[in-house]
């Protein structure tokens, strides 16, 4: 298009150009301005494509018509000349030009310059990142500008003098519409750079490079403090969002520097939406150029202000303007409302480039700086209104100036990210101050909510100080993210257990971030998109700045010291002491009940409060006085603690009117009221109160104290009276505001006690009556036994209280007995059972009262006995408490050995109740006499039979009667070897006796025999006899055989031996019986059944009965021989006959072959014995066939037969043949088969072929013995040494019994010792596990054999010594070593550690073991004595980080000066312990308190006489300085002792002169003594006859700051020699009785307090033991209170052996080599670090970890590299410091079949994570993350279907992990299964590679319950040492010695008081201090604790009553 003019003022010209469209063709704009009246518009030039300057410069002015040598230049608008240089450079399509006259020329008039300003493509790109000023509930309007102060304090970076930023608030609505105009004096912007400002997103990264500027590409600027470079205006975006947010208009006036031309650029909404409705380029547009000061062009009177700020350019070189209209009228309200808020936010966002890098500190000195010259100042004005001007250096309470401000002490520090991000950050302490936080509260963040009920205080809000505000504002380029903050990073947020400083030290710290470019922010610069993350990265590597350089330490152990520094210095908090324990207080609602923390003190600004003292309240309504209870912290506080506030309980005072406890905040306390005045209010109300009772007895029956009544006896009537101090009667509690409640009552009880407890029987309460006060009446029923107290007590109306505010009302106490009353009846004690006919019985009587209460017969008395059936009689009645009938006897028939019942009446004339019945049962009486049957004295029996006798044992009744042992016995006699018979009678009383039968020998004829029948256990019975005539007897008496050869019998006698064929068979054998005359005796049937035989069962009973014997099979061995018997037995007789049978050989039928010797051959040798060769018949019996002539047709072979040295041999003796020589050639051991043959006859024999004779050793075993293997100092090696023999073959060689040795150098200790070892019968040695002990490196073992006196050397086993982790080797004991230890103070701090063989510290010991021991250093040794004093470590506090130490605090100095040693140790067991080298201490005197003698003088009595001896007071005194525990002390001091006398009037001025007449002495005090000789008084000095008086010897020391206290020595004052004499006399006696008493009430006390020690040690005891059996009751444990130590004993025994059963009971175990631990940070193999209980998931996840097992687990990269290099490679090694953690699964994440929180689908087959089936028995943290790495989220379920369809429901909603299923199946993550990669073998199969199983939860339980039962075994031995201990002091003071010391004290105290009257001396003055022993126990070689110490004095103190006197 052509241009052309159209006399407009600066419009563009119109006329016509074509279009250069797509030829190269550029279109140029040219203004001509070489003069003023040159066209206003501008001139379109086409420039051809290779158009050049020369071309460009005719083709001007052949358009202009110039001339073409006329000279003028063409240039930009921005003044750059044109030239044939840069013409293809600059003269672009669209470009304005000048022409001109020269470069420099002003502009005559204003030109128009065509821009567009196309958004970049970036706004597409990068429109989603931030929406527009996301408020964050703020009004962003501040933020909106501070984007354009952003961009002036850009282009102001380069000034060297003051950076001015204006902004002015243009709101007189007479200069024109409200406007916002932003002015600085920075460098402005050409007419290039303010179009590429109008382009949209158009960054100083992507805009095209400014051709008019020496800058043509962005560079960085250089590092600079807090990144204040001013390079913050960035994007491209935030000028122009700003803008438009605050109005709808912008004008850009800007002026580069040295440039004569201001370019103006208007972007207006309303311009915008012309364009568009005119369908025009919207993003199109006109800058005008113009001269400065020229405002010809504002003709809108809305814009009338801007004359005057352009009118303002002509001053200025350079700078650039925004002026906003059209804003918007919230805006106006806001800029005008809150003109100190945003202009307060302001100075915020930009406090730093303001103040400069350290913010606005206090400076003492005006420090001038690069950021002293950045002024920004905001003026408001509005019509009518002084202008409101600000600058925002001046504004003072902006949030960062606060902070500072506010701030006690900074602790500074950076932190490099990954690229070149470098962040700076600050953190700022704000301290507590007495009571309130320092940390600035910001409007934005309320930090608490004002209650107007300040009781609130004693709660500490979470983050009490800072609130929920984040600790870190964050900053970009110096300047505020006012959107983004930092809460915390790690090392600076609260930790989770309690750390060097408390916890809400961590809410004091606010801090800033100061980040560079290198981090992205939002593109209106309100949020950082990208800064916690990176900060919060692990390899972001933070340090702290100390000076301004960096430090590289733990930053986290760095800020923990800083924080606690600044707690230490600058917190003013109320200080707790005192701690008493932890409390829940149920009174609060249920969020505030606890924890809460009790003290008994607070220390608060100067000030201590403690328990007990008096306080007023303030604030209070009512006003409360009272005394303190305790104070209350909330919180789990331990131990002194510094709070910002709490609670404090108040006991309201007096307690007797007001029972009440009130509980306030601290700060409510009256801190200026005096304790006086609340004593005496608690005084004036105590004098009414009730005080005691005053009981009679109107009616009489009075009741005595411990009066013994019988029963039913009545008690009187009773009138009382309450009394009050001043006895006067009262009726209701004093005080008018009591009401009706608190009338008094009087309560009567009568308690009976029982050993059950005590029993009320009585109650009533008596109201104030009219005739008497109060009336109680007389009581009638009163009759049970016993101790009884009748009890008065005062109680309240209504609550029946009998106490009132802690305090007792008044009661009396009547102790009283009742006893029994006269006896009324009676009834019988248990009998003494059995009773039997004849035996005298007793019958014991009960008597009872008419209560039926037992009694005792006092009266003669006859008792009356009757019973049906029997006769009855006594001997006597006995009286007393056990009154019994004696000897009664009862005589009768009973019927039956079980007795009979009788009914037994007792009569007793003279009782109420005379008769009783007494059933009873008599059983028979002892035996009497014997009856036998049948009852003819002569009996017929046949001889061999027996004789039955019926016999009865009767007693004297004739009664049959049975007792123990009741055994009947006959005896015959007349012949030998007659039965005795015998029958017991103990059950019934009468048997059948009878036994075996009567037998005599070789009887012919009748024989006469006696029987005699007694009892041999009861001599008394008399025995029965009987005769007995025998007859003989006729039965078989012989039995024959005989052998039938044709009709011959051949008779076979008794042993006879018969030869027969082997095999064959006897036939034809016959037998004969005879009876006593030789007759023969017919075979009968019933004499067949009789006859046996032995060599077979069967027998025909037909043959028998015809004599005939069944034939006998001979043996089939000639070495068998068979014994045949043939018997006869029937009831009378007993026959046999018997012969041998004996086989001979048959025919030959075999070749057998027999070795003779072992059947072994050691390969390479010959078979030791020989092989025997014979011929037999069929049954194997030997045949002599074998000749000489035999051998040649023998025939051996075998497999690996040796032939060579094969020999036969003929054995004449034998018939047989021998071979020997049979050898086999080396082979494998086993079975050799050797073939014999003989003609027709063959046979085998196999023998064995075993290994030949030793001749090697090999380790079996034992892994590959080339490399070192790794063994720690002091533990066992991994495998046990086992040998084997082996011969040269390598075969097994199994030799017993060879010496096995182990050849070690002298520097390795092996045990067991080296003992020499033999092999076992299979060649092998078991050496054992040997543990190691060595110095550290490498050491060799060599096996050796002797066998055969020879050696066979073994192989050598390399052996690498590592140092023992575990292993304490010394104690390390830390303390300042320049401290002074002073008497009685407290040690510093020692720190102890043990220290390993490695030199690491040891962890994870129990404190208990660790000890401290103290005693006085002797140089008789310097071992620790017996009673050394003992300490234990104290508790590990939060801030003790250091892992291992124990630390021994405040551990008490000995009160006694001198050298004391100190020696720590660490108990390794029971015998062992490791002790520390010994710490050489001196003990230090104190600091200096008193003045002592060093010898008590006695009480001096003088006289004003003349004699000079009469006069003296001291002859000659030592006084020396002491500490508070009476140690010499003050060496280094020296001044004057001043000794003035007094009397004990201070106001008496009439005292004695000393001599000079002077009231005052000095005496010089040197090297911490003084000597005072001759000090006498003045003769006729003045003073009161027969007085008192006292020298004050007074130290003044110049240099001691503090005053110490004087000795007083009190002396006696007369008048005359001779009363000068009598008092001396009794002024002796006085200092003797009062040293006496003295010494016997430091006895008693001592005795008191170690006896109320005792008593509390039997209280703790029995808690302890309570706390105890209850745990066990827990635990289903119940001990019994009787016999306790035996059921524990016995309990204990049971468990452990349960225990040590269950823990020997075989489990799983992973067999494969775990790696020797010899570094700490070695966790072992995996296979080891995990158990797994069910059997089936532990094979499964092993085979599923398979290639994993064997990897060891290291916590470091170093240690896994050592590994690796040990093994050269081959063991895999896995260091946790390389596992990148936020992979690793969330242990508590729930099965994915689980959607938030609900089932998603109902699983089969048990799935569970098969992590969560792991145990870890040790490291459980590392265990966690290293599985957790190796399983991720792997599931476990029961078998493959539930697997898969697990996966199928699964993978509907989310990804499916692999699954395992204790079948052995796998799916894994991608779905496959199937196939044998996803199949687990067998557990065999897994070669022992597979996790071991737990111990069994059994076993643990029973673990903790016998550590239960051995803590309580102990619990009860203590109980039962203290009590014996108390029992046996309350005996010691009960003692009669004891007793008579009291007596003597008493007596002693008497005499002291009548000689102080004698003397005149108030005896309330018990003695003065000087009087008092300088120390009441003297130290004993080592210190005693004080209860020791208390034990000790009382011990000293039992010594005989001659010791206490002088």
């Amino acid at each position: 298009m052509a241009a052309a003019g159209d006399g407009g003022s600066g419009g563009p010209s119109v006329g016509t150009v074509e279009d250069g469209g797509g030829d190269g063709r550029r279109t140029v704009y040219l203004f001509d301005r070489r003069k003023k009246e040159s066209e206003l518009g501008d001139r379109a030039l086409q420039i051809g494509e290779r158009s050049d300057y020369a071309g460009f410069r005719a083709s001007v002015c052949q358009t202009l018509g110039i001339s073409p040598e006329e000279k003028f230049v063409i240039t930009t608008t921005s003044r750059k000349e044109i030239t044939s240089d840069n013409f293809d450079e600059i003269v672009k399509d669209g470009v304005t030009l000048y022409l001109l006259h020269s470069v420099n020329q002003s502009l005559l008039t204003a030109t128009k310059e065509r821009i567009d300003f196309l958004p970049h493509y970036d706004t597409l790109v990068k429109s989603g990142m931030y929406e527009y000023y996301a408020s964050e509930g703020q009004n962003p309007l501040p933020f909106a500008l501070a984007e354009l102060i952003d961009n002036s304090l850009s282009a102001t970076a380069r000034n060297v003098g003051i950076r001015n930023i204006q902004i002015k608030l243009l709101f007189d609505e007479t200069q024109g519409k409200p406007a916002v105009a932003v002015i600085d004096n920075g460098r402005g912007m050409t007419s290039k750079q303010l179009n590429n400002w109008a382009v949209y997103r158009l960054s100083k990264f992507t805009r095209q490079g400014d051709f008019e500027s020496d800058h043509s590409g962005y560079v960085r600027p250089v590092p600079v403090p807090r990144s204040l470079n001013s390079d913050i205006s960035y994007f491209g975006v935030g000028g122009k969002q700003a803008v438009f947010f605050v109005g709808q208009s912008a004008r850009m006036i800007s002026k580069p520097a040295d440039s004569q031309d201001v370019h103006e650029l208007v972007l207006s909404k309303e311009d915008f939406e012309k364009k568009e409705k005119n369908k025009e380029a919207i993003y199109s547009g006109y800058i005008r150029n113009r001269k400065p000061s020229d405002s010809v062009h504002i003709t809108n009177d809305d814009e009338r202000f801007l004359h005057n700020l352009i009118i303002d350019e002509k001053e200025k070189d350079s700078f650039t303007a925004v002026v906003i209209t059209g804003v918007q009228p919230e805006h106006i309200q806001y800029l005008k409302n809150y003109f100190h808020l945003w202009t307060r936010q302001l100075a915020h966002i930009y406090h730093y480039y303001i103040h400069g890098p350290k913010g606005n500190e206090v400076r003492t000195s005006k420090e001038v700086g690069p950021f002293s010259n950045i002024d920004i100042e905001i003026s408001m004005f509005e019509k009518g209104k002084t202008p409101k001007i600000v600058n925002l250096r001046e504004i003072q309470d902006d949030m960062q100036t606060l902070y500072i401000s506010k701030a006690a002490d900074s602790f500074e520090f950076k932190a490099h990210v990954e690229g070149d991000g470098v962040v700076e950050g600050i953190i700022r302490y704000h301290p507590f101050l007495y009571d309130k936080e320092t940390y600035p509260d910001d409007p934005c963040f309320p930090s608490k909510l004002k209650d107007e009920d300040d009781d609130d205080d004693c709660f500490m809000l979470e983050k009490a100080a800072r609130g929920k505000r984040p600790i870190f504002e964050c900053f970009w380029n110096g300047r505020l993210i006012p959107y983004t903050s930092v809460e915390d990073f790690d090392w600076c947020a609260p930790p989770k257990k309690r750390g060097l400083a408390p916890i809400e030290c961590y809410n004091r710290i606010s801090g800033a971030l100061f980040t560079n470019d290198k981090f992205q922010v939002s593109t209106n610069k309100l949020t950082f998109m990208d800064l916690e993350l990176k900060l919060k990265d692990k390899n972001t590597l933070f340090t702290r700045i100390l000076n301004g350089q960096e430090q590289r330490m733990k930053i986290d152990r760095e800020f923990a010291l800083w924080l606690k520094d600044c707690h230490e210095k600058y917190d003013k908090q109320i200080k707790f002491t005192l701690f008493k324990g932890i409390i829940t207080r149920p009174d609060l609602p249920s969020k505030k009940q606890g924890p809460w923390a009790t003290y008994s003190a607070i220390e608060w600004d100067g000030k201590i409060y403690k328990a007990g003292q008096l306080v007023k309240t303030i604030k209070t309504l009512p006003l409360f006085y009272g005394s303190i209870v305790r104070f209350f912290l909330y919180g789990d506080h331990d131990g002194e603690v510094y709070a910002t506030g709490g609670e404090v309980q108040i006991a309201m005072e007096p307690q007797a009117l007001y029972d009440e406890v009130r509980t306030v905040p601290i700060a409510k306390l009256d801190r200026t009221v005096a304790e006086k005045s609340v004593k005496k209010c608690v005084e004036d109300e105590m004098a009414r109160l009730p005080d005691r009772l005053s009981v009679t007895w109107p009616e009489g029956d009075e009741l005595l104290p411990n009066e013994i009544r019988p029963a039913g006896t009545p008690i009187g009537a009773l009138r009382i009276e309450i009394l009050n101090k001043k006895g006067e009667a009262m009726q209701k509690l004093p005080g008018t505001s009591h009401g009706g409640s608190k009338k008094l009552l009087v309560e009567l009880k009568v308690i009976l006690h029982t050993s059950s407890g005590n029993k009320e029987i009585i109650s009533h309460i008596s109201q104030h009556g009219g005739k008497w006060p109060y009336w109680f009446k007389k009581m009638e029923n009163i009759q049970k036994l016993g101790n009884y107290t009748l009890k008065l007590q005062v109680v309240l109306n209504e609550s029946n209280a009998d106490t009132y505010a802690g305090r007792p009302l008044p009661s009396k106490v009547i102790k009283f007995s009742v006893k029994e009353g006269k006896p009324e009846k009676f009834s019988f004690g248990p009998l003494d059972h059995p009773l039997r006919v004849g035996v005298p019985f007793n019958i014991p009587l009960e008597f009872q009262d008419e209560f039926g209460h037992t009694s005792q017969l006092a009266g003669d008395i006859q008792p009356v006995l009757e019973a049906s059936g029997l006769s009855l009689h006594y001997e006597e009645i006995s009286k007393g408490p056990n009154c019994v009938i004696r000897g009664v006897t009862a005589k009768g028939p009973v019927n039956s050995c079980q007795g009979k019942n009788f009914n037994l009446k007792v009569i007793l004339p003279g009782l109420k109740e005379d008769s009783q019945i007494l059933k009873i049962r008599l059983l028979p009486g002892p035996p009497h006499h014997l009856k036998v049957k049948p009852d003819s004295e002569i009996l017929v029996i046949e001889n061999g039979t027996a004789f039955p006798f019926q016999v009865e044992v009767l007693d004297e009744s004739d009664n049959v009667t049975v007792q123990p042992k009741l055994i009947v016995h006959c005896k015959f006699l007349g012949a030998p070897s007659l039965p005795v018979y015998s029958v017991d009678c103990s059950s019934s009383g009468t048997s059948i006796l009878t036994g075996s039968a009567i037998q005599v020998q070789n009887i012919k004829k009748d024989q006469t025999l006696k029987a005699k029948i007694e009892i041999p256990s009861c001599k008394d019975v008399p025995p029965v006899e009987k005769t007995i005539k025998l007859l003989p007897s006729s039965h078989v008496a012989r039995l024959q055989i005989f052998s039938m050869e044709g009709q011959k019998a051949i008779q076979i006698k008794h042993q006879d031996e018969v030869n027969w064929i082997a095999g064959d068979v006897m036939r034809n054998l016959i037998f004969q019986m005879y009876d006593e005359g030789e007759r023969e005796i017919n075979i009968t049937s019933a004499l067949a059944e009789k006859i046996k035989v032995n060599w077979t069962p069967e027998i025909n009973k037909e043959h028998l009965l015809r004599g005939l014997l069944p034939d006998v099979q001979v043996p089939t061995s000639v070495k068998d021989m068979r014994y045949c018997q043939v018997s006869f037995q029937d009831d009378h007789v007993s026959l046999e006959s018997a012969f041998t049978v004996r086989p001979l050989p048959d025919e030959p039928k075999h070749l057998k072959c027999e070795l003779k010797g072992g059947k072994t051959v050691q390969m390479g040798q010959e078979l030791q014995g020989e092989i025997v060769i014979i011929i037999t018949d069929q049954y194997g019996n030997q045949i002599p066939a074998f000749s000489e002539d035999s051998l040649s047709a023998l025939s051996i072979a075998g497999i690996g037969l040796d032939n060579s040295n094969l020999k036969t041999t003929f054995q004449e003796n034998t018939r047989s043949i021998c071979v020997r020589g049979v050898r086999f050639t080396p082979g494998p051991p086993g079975n050799k088969d050797l073939c014999f043959t003989w003609r027709e006859f063959s046979d085998f024999i196999r023998v064995q072929l075993i290994s030949g004779p030793p001749a090697k050793l090999i380790l079996t075993d034992w892994p590959e013995v080339k490399e070192s293997i790794p063994v720690i100092n002091g533990r066992e090696l991994q495998f046990p040494l086992t040998v084997q023999l082996c011969d040269q073959w390598d075969n097994p060689a199994l030799v017993p019994q060879v010496k096995i040795s182990l050849i070690k150098p002298n520097s390795l200790k092996l045990i067991p010792s080296n003992q020499q070892h033999k092999t076992d019968e299979k060649g092998r040695a078991n050496l054992g596990v040997f543990t190691v002990f060595a110095p550290r490196g490498e050491h060799t073992l060599q096996i050796k054999a002797i066998y055969n006196k020879s050696t066979i050397e073994g192989p050598v086993i390399k052996l690498m010594i590592l140092p023992d982790p575990d292993k304490p080797v010394r104690l390390n004991v830390k303390y300042d070593r320049d401290a002074s230890f002073l008497a009685g103070d407290v040690f510093t701090d020692f720190i102890i550690t043990v220290i390993s063989e490695d030199d690491s510290v040891i962890k994870n010991i129990n404190p208990a073991r660790i000890s401290m021991k103290l005693w006085k250093f002797s140089n008789g040794g310097n071992r620790p004595p017996i009673n050394a004093e003992t300490f234990s470590c104290n508790k590990i506090k939060d801030n003790d980080k250091e892992e291992g130490c124990f630390y021994f605090r405040d551990k008490a100095i000995p009160n006694k000066v001198g050298t004391y040693c100190i020696q720590f140790g660490f108990t390794m067991d029971k015998a062992n312990i490791l002790s520390s080298e010994q710490v050489i201490i001196e003990v230090l005197p104190n600091q200096p308190v008193k003045l002592v003698p060093e010898i008590q003088p006695a009480t001096p009595t003088v006289s004003n006489v003349r004699s000079v001896s009469n006069r003296t007071l001291v002859k000659e005194l030592h006084l020396n300085v002491v500490d508070e525990y009476s140690n010499h002390t003050g060496i280094n001091l020296a001044g004057t002792i001043v000794a003035t006398i007094q009397g004990s009037d201070e106001n008496d001025i009439d005292t004695p002169l000393f001599i000079g007449k002077v009231r005052t002495l000095e005496f010089p005090f040197m090297n911490g003594s003084a000597k005072i000789t001759d000090l006498m008084l003045a003769e006729n000095c003045p003073g009161k006859d027969s007085t008192e008086y006292f020298i004050v010897f007074e130290p003044r020391l110049s240099s001691l700051s503090r005053t110490l206290k004087p000795y007083i020595l009190p002396f006696m004052f007369c008048n005359d020699v001779k009363k000068q004499q009598q008092m001396a006399a009794l002024t002796k006696e006085k200092d003797q009785l009062s040293k006496s008493i003295s010494a016997y009430r430091n006895l008693f006390d001592a005795g008191k307090q170690l006896l109320d020690e005792m008593k509390c040690q039997v209280e703790e005891a029995k808690l302890k033991e309570a706390q105890l059996r209850n745990e066990l009751k827990n635990h289903n444990i119940e001990i019994s209170t009787a016999q306790q130590m035996p059921q524990i004993e016995t309990l204990l025994k049971k468990k452990m052996s349960e225990q040590e059963e269950l823990s020997k009971r075989p489990r799983r175990s992973c067999t494969l080599p775990n790696y020797t631990k010899g570094n700490r940070d070695v966790l072992g193999k995996i296979a080891h670090l995990a158990q797994i209980e069910d059997d089936r998931a532990a094979m499964v996840i092993s085979w599923h970890l398979a290639s994993d097992m064997d990897c060891v687990v290291t916590l470091t990269t170093d240690a896994a590299r050592r590994i690796y290099d040990e093994t050269q490679g081959r063991q895999q090694v896995l260091p946790l410091d390389s596992i990148y953690k936020k992979n690793i699964p969330d242990w508590k994440r729930p099965l994915p079949h689980f959607r938030n929180g609900k089932l998603y689908f109902k699983p089969v087959g048990n799935p569970v994570f098969a992590r969560d089936l792991l145990t870890f028995p040790d490291n459980v943290e590392h265990c966690e993350t290293v599985f957790g790495m190796l399983l991720g989220d792997t599931i476990i379920l029961d078998n493959l279907d539930a697997a898969n369809h697990y996966r199928k429901e699964v993978v509907k909603i989310t990804h499916c992990p692999t699954l395992l299923t204790r079948d052995g199946d796998r799916i894994r993550s991608n779905g496959k299964f199937g196939g044998l990669q996803n199949k687990a073998p067998p557990m065999d199969k897994l070669r022992g590679m597979v996790f071991g199983a737990p111990v069994p939860k059994q076993c643990l339980v029973l673990g903790e319950q016998i550590e239960l039962l051995q803590q309580y075994c102990s619990a009860v031995r203590k109980l039962g040492n203290v009590n014996e201990e108390l029992n046996d002091q309350l005996k010691y003071l009960h003692t009669p010695d004891m007793k008579k010391k009291k007596q003597e004290l008493d007596e002693q105290e008497k005499n002291l008081k009548l000689i102080e009257e004698k003397l005149g001396i108030t005896p309330t003055r018990k003695c003065n201090d000087s009087l008092q022993p300088t120390t009441k126990i003297e130290m004993t070689e080592c210190p005693i604790p004080a209860k020791r110490m208390r034990r000790e004095s009382t011990r000293q103190n039992r010594r005989p009553r001659g010791d206490l006197r002088n």
